[in-house]
This record gives C-alpha cells, structure tokens and sequence, in this order.
C-alpha cells in the first residue's frame, strides 16, 4: 500500500505463487480510513491547479522511468511470472510491452493538442477566434486484473501521470507485487508519491467505496463483466468510465485457409497464457471436410507444449490463478463431453494448478464451453457446412471483442469479417493479437468506451475552449 497517509494498515495478505503456493509476500491492505485518505489526498492535489505538474515535467519522470524498467527488466519480468502464473518467456515479452507502453503515453501526450474551432463564419462570431486546450479529466480510479500483473498497469496508471491526473490504483488481490513495485518505480522517478497511490483494500465494500465516489474523475476497470457492471451502475454523477470485460472469441476458417499456418497461430491464441486473456482464441469454426483434421492437428501440437513452472524459462503454458478456477474449468469439460462433445486431448488437471491444454471437437452449441468466456486452455473446434450459419454462430453471444478469419481469397475474408460482430478483426492472425497503439474495445457485454494508450489518454483528458473577442 502505498497512500499518502501515515495510518496503520487495516490488515494484510499473503501473496502466493499459483504454481506452487509458495509465499512470495505479505502485502497491507487499506480500509475505509485509507479510502478516504487516498481521495482527500488526490482531490486536493487536482482542485490546486498551481500544484499540477507541467507537462515538460511530467515528459521527463516517464522518461526516468522508462530507465528504471528498462536496468531491472529480468527482476520485473520474474515477479510477474511468480505472481501471475505467466511463463517466463512470456513474461519477459510483457516488461518489453510495458516499456514501449510507456514511452507511447509520452509520445501520445505530445500529439494530443487542442484544436482552432472554425468560428467567424457567420454574422454572429464575426471578430472572435476560438480554440481548445487539453486539461486533465480528474482523480482517476484503476481497478486491474490479474493476467498481466504489469502491463495492464502500464496502461490504467500511465495515461493518468502523463496527462497530470492524480490516480489511486487497487491491482488484484492475487498479483499486487508488480503494481507496487511499478508505482514505487514512479516515484523513483520523481513522482511526488500523492500523485500516484496503490492501495490493496481490505474488502469488495472497501473498494466500491473507493469507485464510487463523488470525487472521483474516471473510472477505469479491467476485470469481470459481473463486476464491472455492477461498478458502473454505482458510479457518481459525472465520473466518466471505461470497463474491459471478456469475450469468447471466435475465429473462422474460410474453405481455403493455409492449414499448417493456422493450426500454429490457433495454438498460441488459444493457450497463451494457458488461455487467461480476455480475446483468447475459444470458438474456431472449421469447414466440416477439414474439421476434424484440423481439430487432430491442433490436439497433437498442445499435446507437445511444455506445461509447469511459470518461472522456467522453457515452460510454454503456466497454472491457472486459482486452484478454483482448475475446477471450474474441469466441470465445464465434463459436461461439455457429457453433451456429445469429443475430448480430443486435455481434460485432465495436473499438479499445482496446471491443466492440460484441451481440445474439444463439436461441442453442443449449449454447452458452457460455447456460451461462456472459458478463460483457461481449452479451444472449442466446430465443423460448419453453411459459412452464412457459421457466422450467425459466432454473432450469437451477448459478448463481443475481437475475432479472427484465416483464408486466401481477399474478397472471401473481408465479406466475413464485415459479417462479424467484433470491435476487430484479425485477417490470418490469431484473435489474441494486440499493438497497444490500436484501438482495444469490448462490444455489447464484453466492455464500454475504448482501450489502447492513445485512446485513454484522451479519455483522461477534457477539451476546453477559449473563446477570444477582438476589434482588432
């Protein structure tokens, strides 16, 4: 916790690796008190505009920062394997991810400028210019997820330093360790520490009341749907938000897709991260003359992925976060093979919360494991004979966010993806493919406003207009 206040802690937790259970640490937690500390603390420093901190400042703490990440790059990429369960290579990829994320929100501060508003074209604003400016939104409220313990910082808490709002950060319970270090790396840089607070709450009342309050600018959530919207709805008046859910990404293969191509590109889309990312590859609809070839192909490649410890360098697929949520997956498989499903490799839970990467051919359209974001390593192969059907197929959740379509003839791949109901399509890559310049959106269900660093960094932002009257 890292507030501006002297208060004790309210409690603490113990932070557990998800592999093993080993301690890694043991994190305090704030209550109502430290709540309100932290708001007092960031309202005051936003209501004092001689106390904002110029943009050449603000430019040149990141620039700091991106130093400390970029010397202590295999410590970060370690804590977030332990914590997260991510494996090491790719843990690695995210500290380089989140670097390049911070020197985006210095280059994205530079180009987002106000701009002249075409005033003195009529009678009525003769002898007037007009402009905007760009001022921060407020106190901004992050509340992250567990799946990129660093990255997903990166992009809720360095919008709001670089566009001067003060933020309070709660990361998840189960990965806190990056959050905190990335913060005290802030304030290394020459943060002053009331700018930017992490606090680790006590309890979900405690971190309602940390969203819902009246001070607060911008809400932003990365996390459950459940949640997410039940946050929303309790929002004050006024404070503007963005909410990241999850989807269960389709991807559909046109009848002259490259084969080999694509069984790898589904491999990693489907158990990156052992399938814990919200625009992980689920629902791959295949023409049915090849369905079941691909199915067998892309069973006989998870079959050779290295599972284990995320913190060896050569494991490919980690643990689940929570040995609640192996049984969660298991019970869907289950039922899902009940329901006429063929288990054509996985279905089995390993040790410390590894479960094996699994295959499913032609699951009911019913089944949990269609109709609801899976969130481990389990993909979903349906064999179609109608590409009209297929879609509607893909189109049928209330959830939307990216999807993919694998093939060769161009006019064929763009009339399906027009057909789609995604906020993106990727065209012979996996649905999990992501550029942190590019717009990041969850549609219906899956999410509200847009992602990706420029884009927040304009919604931490507001425009205000000077209207300037002369004679002159």
């Amino acid at each position: 916790m890292t507030i501006a206040s002297d208060l004790p802690p309210a409690g603490a937790i113990d932070v557990t690796s998800p592999y093993d259970g080993s301690l890694l640490a043991t994190v305090s937690t704030g209550g109502a008190d430290h709540v309100e500390a932290a708001l007092a603390s960031a309202y005051s420093l936003f209501r004092d505009r001689s106390n904002w901190i110029p943009v050449p400042e603000r430019l040149a703490i990141l620039e700091r920062t991106i130093s400390l990440m970029e010397s202590q790059q295999k410590e970060l990429a370690e804590l977030a394997a332990s914590e997260g369960g991510k494996p090491l290579a790719d843990s690695i990829v995210e500290v380089t991810r989140a670097i390049d994320g911070v020197k985006l929100c210095m280059e994205s501060l530079r180009t987002h400028a106000g701009e002249v508003i075409p005033v003195g074209t009529t009678q009525a604003t003769t002898g007037r210019v007009a402009f905007t400016q760009k001022e921060p939104i407020g106190v901004v409220v992050a509340v992250s997820a567990f799946n990129h313990p660093l990255n997903l910082i990166v992009h809720q808490v360095t919008p709001a330093v670089a566009t001067g709002c003060p933020v309070i950060v709660k990361p998840a319970g189960d990965t806190p360790l990056s959050c905190l270090r990335f913060v005290q790396l802030l304030h290394e840089a020459g943060l002053p520490p009331a700018w930017c607070q992490a606090i680790v709450t006590d309890s979900n009342e405690t971190a309602e009341a940390l969203v819902t309050d009246k001070r607060v600018g911008f809400f932003s959530f990365i996390g459950s749907a459940k949640i997410g919207w039940m946050l929303h709805s309790k929002l004050a008046p006024g404070t503007r938000c963005a909410l990241e859910h999850g989807g269960a990404a389709p991807a559909i293969l046109l009848n002259d897709f490259e084969f080999d191509a694509t069984v790898a590109s589904v491999l990693k889309g489907g158990f990156y991260h052992a399938g814990q990312v919200c625009v992980s590859v689920q629902r791959v609809f295949v023409p049915r003359k090849n369905a079941r070839k691909f199915a067998e192909a892309l069973a006989t490649a998870a079959k050779k992925l290295v599972v284990g410890d995320p913190t060896n360098v050569a494991t490919e697929v980690g643990p689940l976060i929570r040995t609640a949520e192996v049984d969660r997956v298991a019970d869907w498989v289950t039922k899902a093979e009940a329901d006429g499903a063929e288990l054509l490799c996985g279905g089995e839970r390993l040790e410390n919360n590894c479960y094996a990467p699994t295959v499913l051919l032609d699951p009911s359209t019913d089944s949990q494991v269609s109709t609801m974001e899976i969130f481990g390593p389990v993909v979903c192969v349906y064999s179609y004979d109608d590409i009209d059907a297929a879609i509607t197929q893909a189109n049928s959740l209330p959830v939307a966010f990216q999807a993919a379509v694998f093939g060769k003839n161009i006019d064929q791949l763009m009339h399906t993806a027009r057909q789609i109901d995604a906020s993106a399509i990727m065209i012979n890559d996996h649905t999990a493919f992501r550029d942190d310049v590019m717009p990041f959106a969850g549609l219906r269900e899956s999410g509200l406003g847009v992602g990706g660093i420029p884009h927040t960094i304009d919604d931490m932002q507001i425009d205000k207009m000077i209207v300037i009257k002369s004679a002159g």
